[in-house]
């Protein structure tokens, strides 16, 4: 398996929002502690759903948690 383009601060926001742990953030987005170190660790693109889930967990924006590399030649 490939792994995804998308990055992601998941792992700096826990840390930044008093040290929620992944089994706290899969709790908030009803997923398992797995699923949350799967995307951590970016061998895992989330639903839009569940980006934004994980977005109101961590209380950022969808664009403050995940980002996705564009080349300069690529429509805005």
């Amino acid at each position: 398996m490939r792994p995804t383009r998308v990055t992601n601060s998941i792992r700096a926001l826990r840390f930044a929002r008093g040290r929620m742990t992944q089994a706290e953030l899969a709790d908030r987005v009803g997923v398992t502690r797995q699923t949350i170190i799967a995307i951590e660790q970016g061998r895992y693109s989330p639903s839009l759903e569940m980006a934004f889930q994980i977005a109101h967990a961590l209380g950022a924006t969808l664009d403050e948690v995940f980002q996705y590399p564009t080349n300069k030649g690529d429509p805005p």
